[in-house]
């Protein structure tokens, strides 16, 4: 999937963190500069399929992935919904990211968008089983927290803990939380497609986690969404339990 620019990474502030917090709106979209399709040709009628066959397909289990027409006009897609996210709220999901996609990337041949309750992800290109290495957003709360290094380090350890059990779960998603000082506690979250490897999804969590950019030390809260899997951290609740 050839995405904008030779290297889509970008660092998003706490307004877009909230953004997913208080209700539907997309965290990010990137749209394919490099190949568009023809409006009413074959390759838009296949992703209108695959659109129809994801919206129906992913709510059932939180994941789907399916591929519609032959080459040249063949078109991949996935859907994936959080864990912790109802088969109604899915299905609410994935029909706003739809929405959203096609309204954002007219004519464009891949796009991929993110939203706190979904992701949403198709392009000419067969990246199933793949690792995204090129799609990702970086979310950076602006607080601070009083100790930075100590924090660092407890953001490190959660997430490497829900990390190993997300590879290893069914679903390949997992969330956990660790006791800070007094009573505050640290909430984390791990989640891959379910196209990849256990290995692949391990590789694509250590990878995400490594890549929290500097901007994000000492910070009450981030994430890195990415194509194939995502990560996040925060100092309050953010998943049904």
């Amino acid at each position: 999937m050839h995405f904008l620019g030779l290297s889509p990474l970008y660092l998003v502030s706490l307004s877009l963190l909230l953004q997913g917090v208080l209700g539907a709106s997309p965290l990010y979209h990137i749209c394919s500069t490099t190949q568009n399709y023809t409006s009413n040709g074959t390759y838009e009628t296949n992703l209108n399929k695959l659109m129809a066959s994801l919206s129906h397909r992913v709510p059932h289990s939180g994941f789907g992935h399916v591929s519609v027409g032959q080459e040249p006009n063949r078109v991949y897609g996935l859907g994936l919904c959080r864990g912790d996210v109802s088969s109604t709220d899915c299905k609410t999901c994935i029909a706003n990211a739809k929405t959203q996609i096609l309204q954002s990337c007219p004519n464009d041949k891949g796009a991929i968008v993110w939203y706190d309750y979904c992701l949403l992800k198709y392009s000419n290109d067969d990246f199933f089983g793949k690792i995204d290495t090129t799609n990702k957003v970086y979310m950076c709360n602006t607080q601070n927290v009083s100790d930075p290094a100590t924090f660092n380090s407890k953001v490190r350890e959660l997430l490497n803990q829900v990390a190993t059990k997300a590879h290893h779960g069914s679903k390949m998603y997992a969330t956990g939380q660790l006791v800070l000082d007094g009573s505050e506690k640290l909430y984390g979250l791990a989640q891959c497609t379910r196209d990849l490897s256990r290995a692949n999804c391990k590789k694509c969590l250590d990878d995400a986690i490594n890549d929290l950019p500097t901007s994000c030390d000492g910070k009450r809260g981030g994430r890195v969404v990415g194509g194939s899997c995502n990560i996040r951290y925060e100092l309050y609740p953010f998943v049904s339990s």
